[in-house]
């Protein structure tokens, strides 16, 4: 099986090497086909190579902001550079390059810092400036150079370096020890957490469509195209209280019945039933009650 393999892998080599064209005034003295036909083998990517300059594709190594059109470029975005050797750090070559933003007209170049391994802007554009302090994170940063230094040469720096570590590590135990029991109770079964992980996902997602259901619902039937909020206790609250007619219970109205019979004209006539309205509530409230109701609602 492998010798056939490598007869297929034989024959495959020999098929690109023979698949080439020669054309008939080429002279092998010459050099390869390239020199032969005064061309470069990266084609386009070598038009100013006699200037020291080739052109790649470049990644943003971060998020930066143009300056010609102050729009964002975020991390990862590609574009054809020229690339130029511009000096030397110690045995590393700094190299710069060239693009044009995709958005605008402006240019912008990028050169890199061996020394910081990092990427510095020389001009049209800014940095987005999201760098923060690893320390303040209590994140474990890498030792210096001169840390490292110190270490190698310096007894009592080493000793005192790592008691530090020793206290730190320390401190750090219990929390640590907190994250491990915690992954051996809730992790330890992968298959149970990844299940109800997922089952609160899906009763989460039925909900959501639920509720969009009921939006699309509302806005046709009151022919609205906006997003409507969520109710809330503090919007039942409000519309509770912004009725257009106060309530009123017996009493009040009983006595507002009162007042309009003490008003009106035919006050003396109810004297015939014998008694005073304060003894006759109920028979008032029943000879009153659709008179007032009605002149209120036609009020």
């Amino acid at each position: 099986m492998l010798e056939l393999i490598y007869k297929e892998t034989d024959k495959m080599g020999e098929r690109k090497g023979t698949n080439k064209y020669y054309p008939p005034d080429y002279n092998p003295a010459v050099g390869g086909l390239n020199k032969f036909r005064g061309t470069h083998a990266l084609r386009e990517r070598a038009r100013k190579i006699h200037l020291g300059i080739i052109i790649i594709r470049f990644e943003m190594p971060y998020n930066i902001w143009c300056e010609g059109c102050n729009n964002h470029i975020g991390m990862g975005v590609r574009y054809n550079a020229e690339k130029t050797k511009i000096g030397m750090y110690y045995s590393t070559p700094i190299y710069q390059f060239r693009m044009k933003c995709h958005l605008c007209n402006n240019h912008f170049e990028i050169k890199t810092d061996p020394a910081n391994l990092d990427y510095i802007i020389v001009s049209g554009a800014r940095r987005q400036e999201n760098r923060w302090d690893p320390t303040q994170n209590e994140q474990v940063v890498p030792e210096t150079k001169e840390t490292s230094r110190k270490l190698y040469d310096d007894a009592m720096f080493k000793l005192e370096h790592k008691n530090k570590d020793i206290s730190i590590s320390k401190k750090s135990s219990a929390a640590l020890n907190r994250l491990l029991d915690r992954q051996e109770c809730v992790w330890k079964d992968d298959f149970a957490a990844n299940s109800a992980l997922r089952e609160r996902f899906r009763a989460t997602r039925k909900e959501i469509k639920k509720k969009e259901q009921e939006h699309a619902s509302f806005c046709k039937r009151l022919s609205i195209n906006i997003p409507i909020l969520p109710e809330t206790k503090e919007d039942k609250n409000l519309a509770s209280l912004l009725l257009l007619k106060k309530k009123q219970n017996i009493n009040e109205k009983n006595f507002n019945i009162f007042k309009y019979v003490q008003n009106s004209r035919s006050f003396n006539n109810f004297d015939a039933i014998g008694k005073t309205p304060l003894s006759g509530t109920k028979e008032l409230t029943s000879l009153v009650s659709n008179q007032y109701d009605s002149e209120s609602l036609s009020d």
